[in-house]
């Protein structure tokens, strides 16, 4: 990515930074520059292989069970998932592992790698920090108390190790146009400015529509969204976007050398269709068995490499869980065609 661009909006930027030639998503492996419940521990597949199991159980057990894994990095859920789940599961499954970037090597000959869902699919449809990649634009009030779309700068250039600009230009933002009729609308409903000057908002307006694309290609089951996510009643003053760079925040530069991500309007996309709930990423891992329960001292005696074992995973379960951090996530679940299994 080279050369100067005009200021675009940052729905434009992150579309551009994140997905065009040579961008971040394409070149980068995620793992390398964040750390997600996947990565954190086996426990989170294992959570998985108990939703997908109750699932196939509303479904019925059909023939072929879907799990489409939208987002899927190098296909770290998936192999942890063939890897979890019991024979009699494994043998009807069919997984799909949704990217952009190229199939890695090694990957399990049984997964199906596309660049988007499949249409028409049974069963699990599961995108963790999918949404809060999803592009989208950036409204902040002028001194009028109007509210604009956020431009930036998009010249590339040579940021230092740490994706800082180096004075190039790169990532400077200024105001740009009124918003549109339909983000205007959106942002009375979910997210409204008083109207003080320098006010920011991000309009979740295409992870509402990428949300209900996604749902739409299920026939039947359940679609689940895992996210870092807000909701009307804790907005965060002046958004959320930022920038990672080898598991550190940086400035939002869109240049295609760090990731670039904002928090999710979770409520919003709940309400795109009937039927979803929202819970938080510890409510539902509890739910589907990850409990954190320290293992009894009196293991340690008789079987001390399974009290090894067990506590070692207590402390898995105990991050995955826990409610400042990871177990914060919040979960969208959306029934299709049957009743909710969690």
């Amino acid at each position: 990515m080279a050369g100067h661009t005009p200021a675009r909006g940052w729905g434009a930027a992150m579309e551009r930074a994140l997905y065009g030639p040579g961008g971040f998503y394409r070149e980068q492996p995620p793992a390398a520059h964040f750390r997600t419940s996947v990565h954190a521990s086996p426990l989170f597949a294992r959570a998985v292989v108990e939703l997908l199991t109750r699932v196939d159980a509303a479904l019925d057990h059909p023939a072929e069970l879907a799990l489409v894994d939208l987002g899927a990095g190098r296909g770290e859920l998936l192999t942890g998932v063939l890897a979890a789940a019991p024979p009699e599961l494994a043998g009807r499954l069919r997984p799909f592992a949704v990217e952009l970037a190229d199939r890695p090597a090694g990957l399990d000959p049984r997964v199906t790698w596309r660049a988007t869902p499949p249409e028409g699919t049974v069963g699990l449809l599961f995108a963790n920090e999918w949404l809060d990649n999803v592009p989208l634009e950036v409204a902040e009030t002028d001194a009028a108390g109007v509210a604009r779309r956020v431009l930036v700068d998009l010249t590339d250039g040579d940021g230092d190790e740490t994706g800082e600009e180096n004075g190039d230009g790169a990532g400077v933002e200024r105001l740009g146009p009124p918003l549109t009729t339909a983000e205007e609308a959106w942002l009375r409903r979910w997210w409204p400015l008083s109207g003080q000057p320098g006010e920011r908002a991000e309009i979740g307006l295409t992870r509402d529509a990428a949300w209900a694309g996604a749902v739409a290609t299920l026939a039947r089951g359940l679609a689940v969204a895992v996210d870092y996510a807000h909701t009307a009643a804790d907005r965060p003053a002046g958004g959320t976007l930022t920038g990672y760079r080898h598991g550190r925040a940086v400035p939002p530069v869109p240049d295609g050398r760090c990731d670039l991500t904002a928090h999710v309007a979770l409520d919003s996309c709940a309400a795109v269709r009937p039927g979803a709930r929202m819970l938080s990423q510890r409510a539902a891992l509890r739910a589907l068995g990850v409990r954190g329960a320290r293992p009894p001292w009196e293991r340690a005696r008789t079987d001390p490499a399974g009290y090894v074992r067990a506590l070692a995973e207590a402390g898995e379960a105990a991050e995955l869980t826990d409610p400042g951090g990871l177990g914060g996530f919040g979960w969208l679940l959306q029934p299709v065609g049957v009743a909710s299994p969690l």
